[in-house]
This record gives structure tokens, C-alpha cells and sequence, in this order.
């Protein structure tokens, strides 16, 4: 059997070793972690859990494909359930919006609190599926870096549909056109942090991302986002694919143009295929150090990063969901600290998730486990002990005001990230959360092939490469990667 090495096992990685196992080849997965799972790991403390890193589950039907694959119905390894409220948004005012699953009632709702056109926020909606559904297959699922990706019916349409995909404007700049209360556009703008962009600079196709929330639904797996690796890595196993955790890779060995296999300290894997899970940044400085770093991954802006924050709290809040937006007064000056000063806004946007509002096995009786995250720049050596502990109590005083509650007394277990920590324990460069940011309309073009032109047997996969970065884009990175290789 053709051989496949596999750096890393973020869910791309394993999505990844799935395909290439379905297609015949030996696989076997090297990470250099303890637990597999990249960026989806989870952690239990005084009776608490917490899933660390990713919190948003969309587009559930592809990871349902990775099983579907072997003929395997998907409900007998993996389960999930659609969540009627998506998310409760909170302003500094004392206003608060609860977004509901269903399209309609969504509509109707918004315009009464945000006293908007009905049919502007239902055009909204149907912009957004059809740029969608005009771009997923080009820019989603198919490599932008082969020539026949572009010649195809969908890619005509596409381009020949250039101006109705707002190219030329920024996503704030779209929705201003749309609506005229700042709290609709500031809601709207909200979306480019999917992708750890500015909405003041990425593009208005970045609108069609609400589509995959309001039109396709966000939900959520049994047993927490961590059940999403350990299902897929369980049947990997049992299909044949070998796992090796604390197994860190030095080089991708290289004989002239085609790839030999991976060294690690004490040993010598042979590969027909080698695909890095890992940042591409840190794959050409560490483990390709006879190929040239190209200048894009140089150069290109990184996404935002985060502090996160996980605190047991003693008490209930039932106003709180799952998913909870706190945003910023000046929305505006919040990104341009992030991305123009590399600071921090007196009064950040605040990200708040609480699994144990679906399960409630994950906080003890009477708590809540929440999962606290702000935007920060990525790490260029700011003093982020000092900027966390400002942060941490600047957190405390926005959330006590909105929501009458003194939680310095309420919390009972604590533990934090910052882009230092997800820089060490993830590999991401300077601790980027997506990679790249999308802050040009040429950023997807400009991000790192899913393959080596110039070495055979060398690919790429996860949220530093094409397509992106966050859980859909790298299981699609995966589809892509395996639709590259040769049969074996």
C-alpha cells in the first residue's frame, strides 16, 4: 500500500487521514501533542468542563460526509442537535436581542428591534445565500491554484457575477447600504470575526457568511465540541488508521523533488504523501529548511487572536444561552486597535459561551461553565500578563453592569488563553486564531496552496492554507487535499 504521513491532527488532519484511508492509502497521523485534536481540546477543573478552543458549529453534514464515506450511518458515532436560539446579543445600553433559528421569525423580530425594513433584512438573507451559493464551490471547495477549478459552468457564473458579490466594498460599507440603524449594521459586521477580520476592511462577499447561521442553522454535538475529534479519531482507529500522539516531527525529508517521508527525534517514516496539519508558517521554518518561505506566508496580515477566559460561576443566569455577544460602544475603534494599533479598546467586544446550558453534566448544580473570549492582535511581544489582567477585571465591570451581577464573587475556578499560550500549544503563528486575515479582497487568492507545485507528494491542510481557517473551511481543506492525490 501507498504510505501517507500526516503532521498534526486538528480536525483537518483527521478529516484528511479518513479520505486518504477511503482512497487506499496507509495512513498514520503524527502529533506532537499529548491529546489529538489541535485546536478542539477540552479540560475539567473543580468539577467543571470546558471545551477550549472552538465554540460555533455549523455545516454539521460535513463531518456526517467523513462517515458516510465507509457506507456508516453517522448517528451511530456522532450526534448533534439543531439550537432554536443562535445567539443573545447585549448592548451597553441595556438592550438585548435574541436571535431565533427560524428565518422568519428572525425577520420579524429584528425589524421591531431594530426598526428596520422587513424586506431589507429578507433580501439580506437571500444575498447571502446566493453569494453562497455562487462562490462555495470555487473558493470553498476547490483548489483557487489549478487552472481547472476555473473552467467550469459554476466558475463562469461566478465571475460573470462579480459586481452582485460586492468585491469592491467592505463588508461594513454593504451593510450600510442595507440598513440604517447602527445597532442592524454593527450586528451584521459581527461576522467577519468568523474568519478574525475587520468588517471595516475584509470584503462584502463576506456577507454571505450569515447565511451558514441564519439560513443552514448552528448546532450543537452531544458531549461537547471535543465529542467531534474524539468520534472521528475513534473510527479512524478502527478503520485502520494509525495515531501517534507525542510524536513531533523535524523534517519533512526531501529527495530532490519528490518527498521522502518525515524524521522525528528517534525515528524515520517513509511516505509516498506527506500533507502538514500543522501552520504553514512554522512547516517551511522548522521542518522545510532547504525550501525558500514564500514571501506571502511572510508577509500576509494574520488573523486576530485571544484571551479567553474559563470561569466557574455559582449561579444560573437564565437570560444567558449558549452563544452571547456583549459589543463594544465604538465598533469601529475596536478593530482599528486590533488591527491598526495592535491594541486593545477600553470597551471590547465580549464572546461568551456556555456549554453547560446544554449539558449539564459539564458545571456542578446551581453553576455555569463560561468560556469567555475578547479579539486581541495576534502576539508581537505586547506585555500580555499585564494586558490580561487589565482586560480580566475590565470584563468583570462590563458584564456586572449589563447583567447586575458581581461575578468577582461568583467565580470559583479559573484558567485563561492568550496568543502566547496559542502560539505554544498549537503551533498557530503568533498565536493567529484563522491564519491569514481576510482584510483585502485578494486575501483568498493570496493564501497558501493546498499543495507543493515543485515537490511531488507534498500537501497542505488546516486554517493557515486554502480555504481558511475556523471548522467548515478545514474540513474543506481536507475534501480538497484528498481530491489532489493520486489514487494509490
Amino acid at each position: 500500500m501507498k504510505k501517507a504521513i500526516i503532521i498534526g491532527s486538528g480536525v483537518a488532519g483527521i478529516a484528511c487521514a479518513l479520505r486518504l484511508n477511503h482512497r487506499g492509502y496507509k495512513v498514520t497521523v503524527l502529533e506532537a501533542n499529548e491529546n489529538f485534536g489541535g485546536k478542539i481540546q477540552e479540560f475539567n477543573l473543580n468539577g467543571f468542563r470546558w471545551d477550549m478552543g472552538p465554540s460555533l458549529f455549523t455545516l454539521p453534514h460535513l463531518i456526517d460526509e467523513l462517515f458516510e464515506l465507509y457506507g456508516v450511518e453517522p448517528k451511530n458515532h456522532f450526534n448533534y442537535h439543531r439550537k432554536e436560539t443562535i445567539c443573545n446579543y447585549f448592548w451597553n445600553d441595556g438592550s438585548s436581542f435574541s436571535v431565533n433559528s427560524d428565518s422568519c421569525k428572525f425577520i420579524n423580530d429584528a425589524s421591531k428591534f431594530f426598526n428596520e425594513d422587513p424586506e431589507k433584512l429578507g433580501d439580506y438573507l437571500i444575498n447571502s445565500q446566493n453569494k453562497y451559493d455562487l462562490t462555495a464551490d470555487l473558493f470553498i471547495e476547490k483548489s483557487l491554484h489549478k487552472a481547472s477549478t476555473f473552467l467550469n459552468k459554476k466558475a463562469v457564473k461566478a465571475v460573470s457575477n462579480i459586481k452582485a458579490l460586492d468585491t469592491n466594498l467592505s463588508l461594513n460599507e454593504v451593510n450600510e447600504k442595507y440598513f440604517r440603524n447602527p445597532k442592524t449594521i454593527q450586528f451584521f459586521n459581527r461576522f467577519a470575526t468568523y474568519n478574525g477580520s475587520s468588517p471595516y476592511k475584509t470584503p462584502g462577499i463576506m456577507s454571505m457568511i450569515p447565511h451558514l447561521e441564519m439560513n443552514l442553522g448552528t448546532y450543537y454535538p452531544k458531549n461537547g465540541m471535543r465529542s467531534i475529534v474524539d468520534s472521528l479519531v475513534q473510527f479512524g482507529k478502527e478503520k485502520g488508521i494509525e495515531f501517534i500522539a507525542q510524536k513531533k516531527v523535524k523534517e519533512i525529508e526531501l529527495n530532490d523533488k519528490n518527498v521522502k517521508g518525515v524524521r522525528t527525534a528517534d525515528e524515520f517514516y517513509d511516505a509516498d504523501l506527506v500533507i502538514s496539519n500543522s501552520d504553514v508558517y512554522p512547516t517551511y521554518k522548522n521542518l522545510l529548511p532547504n525550501l525558500e518561505m514564500p514571501k506571502s506566508v511572510k508577509t500576509e496580515e494574520k488573523s486576530s487572536s485571544g484571551i479567553i477566559f474559563y470561569w466557574g460561576i455559582k449561579k444560573n443566569f437564565p437570560q444567558l444561552d449558549l452563544h452571547n455577544i456583549f459589543f463594544a460602544e465604538n465598533y469601529r475603534e475596536e478593530f482599528e486597535q486590533i488591527f491598526g494599533n495592535k491594541g486593545f479598546n477600553i470597551d471590547p467586544t465580549i464572546y461568551l459561551n456556555i456549554s453547560s446550558k446544554e449539558e449539564k453534566q459539564d458545571a456542578p448544580d446551581g453553576c455555569e461553565n463560561w468560556f469567555v473570549m475578547i479579539n486581541t492582535p495576534n502576539n508581537l511581544g505586547q506585555n500580555w500578563e499585564e494586558t490580561r489582567m487589565k482586560l480580566r477585571q475590565t470584563v468583570i465591570n462590563k458584564l456586572n453592569k449589563i447583567l447586575g451581577c458581581k461575578l468577582e464573587d461568583l467565580i470559583v475556578a479559573e484558567d485563561y488563553l492568550d496568543p502566547v499560550r496559542i502560539e505554544q500549544r498549537t503551533s498557530s503563528h503568533l498565536g493567529a486564531l484563522y491564519g491569514a486575515a481576510s482584510n483585502s479582497k485578494f486575501a483568498a487568492f493570496l493564501r497558501h496552496p493546498n499543495f507543493k507545485s515543485n515537490i511531488k507528494g507534498l500537501y497542505f491542510c488546516g486554517g493557515s492554507v486554502h480555504p481558511g481557517g475556523g471548522i467548515p473551511l478545514c474540513l474543506s481543506s481536507a475534501k480538497i487535499v484528498a481530491n489532489l492525490v493520486p489514487t494509490a
